[in-house]
């Protein structure tokens, strides 16, 4: 939809502490197993996972995990196949710019792009796999392609073990808490719409607050209600969260993330109504009040009030019907093809929490 905008989560300071704590434990155990395993004295690859492996759901780590070490052991392969049949670069040949490092360099990067694209997981493809073969081909020195397996294969194991035992994230409390911003967020948005539709201001304007984010939110709430249902096929170590989350929370979820697109679209016509009158200022138009944005003001209120009581999980049946009746009086004093596109986006809401029914997830 125009106008939706990416915008990555700024957690609070605990969960970054958090977070920072893990990776470094889940970096350090691998590299003081590895030198006193004596893999190497420099065992880079087995701290690497934890930087590139944990995230925020700490329950995929052995998903992610699985795909690092199929490409590790994949550019391993490609890198030992191709530099046993051309030879390795060395000094002398790289700085006389010889052919022959030419050749292999190239045979490494297109074996390994092949891979990486052959091995397309999760919408992107392995990179892991062209990363080890041209570190392997770099670093050609006898038993370095072992150890590097080695290592990372340690590497992918602390982690996850480790890292879904270490701090674990609460996925109930978040999807609770980015459900209680949503609403929040959304009820100052819908109050500041209405009232400069009611002052006959112009209804929307980009410097709303927030406004970005707050779509997001929605789709955040219900990936930490996903991640919670995951962690219950996972073993019963892994489990420190209720094993039911609070009642309706995910039928709440499901009507702001619905809510969240019929709205952003209400926005957003509110936003081309108030350009395109700007447009007629610009060329001389005389500046006409819009009656229908005024009338309007009343309806996002109402609206904003039976979202607000379900997402709440409160009875909104009254304040619904109030919305509807509202939305019936403005359809019958503004009947034109535009107005019916101006409200398109909150009759879509009615439905949405018409549809709506608070039942146990």
């Amino acid at each position: 939809m125009p106008g939706t905008v990416a915008v990555p989560p700024n957690p609070p300071p605990r969960a970054r502490l958090r977070s920072a704590s893990r990776l470094a434990v889940c970096a350090a155990v691998p590299w003081f197993l590895c030198l006193w395993w004596g893999t190497s004295t420099v065992p880079v690859p087995a701290a690497l996972p934890a930087v590139l492996i944990l995230r925020e759901d700490v329950y995929d780590a052995p998903r992610l995990g699985w795909n690092r070490l199929v490409g590790v052991v994949v550019g391993v392969v490609l890198s030992t196949v191709v530099l046993h049949w051309l030879p390795p670069p060395s000094a002398s040949s790289v700085t006389s710019g010889s052919a022959a490092a030419s050749v292999s360099f190239l045979a490494v990067l297109a074996c390994g792009c092949a891979g990486m694209y052959l091995m397309y997981q999760g919408g992107a493809p392995n990179q892991q796999v062209l990363i080890t073969a041209l570190v392997i081909y770099a670093t050609a020195t006898p038993g370095y392609a072992l150890a590097r397996l080695a290592e990372s294969a340690v590497g992918i194991a602390a982690v996850v073990l480790l890292g879904p035992l270490l701090w674990p994230p609460d996925p109930y409390r978040s999807a609770a808490a980015g459900l209680d911003a949503y609403r929040g967020g959304l009820g100052a948005l819908l109050g500041t719409v209405a009232a400069r539709l009611g002052g006959g201001g112009a209804a929307t304007a980009p410097e709303l607050p927030g406004e970005a984010h707050l779509w997001l939110r929605p789709q955040d709430g219900l990936a930490s209600y996903d991640r919670a249902a995951r962690r219950t096929r996972l073993p019963r170590l892994y489990l420190r969260t209720p094993s039911r989350p609070p009642d309706g929370l995910g039928e709440r979820l499901r009507l702001a993330a619905r809510s969240a697109l019929t709205l952003q679209y209400f926005t957003q016509e509110l936003r081309e109504r108030a350009r395109t009158a700007a447009a007629d200022r610009a060329g001389g138009a005389g500046a006409v009040p819009d009656a229908a944005l005024r009338d309007l003001a009343p309806l996002v209120r109402a609206t904003a009030r039976a979202l607000d009581c379900a997402l709440r999980g409160e009875d909104f049946a009254a304040d619904l019907e109030r919305a509807r009746g509202l939305d019936l009086a403005h359809r019958a004093a503004h009947p034109t093809r535009h107005d019916a596109v101006l409200r398109a986006g909150l009759h879509l809401t009615h439905e949405a929490l018409a549809d709506h029914r608070p039942t146990r997830p």
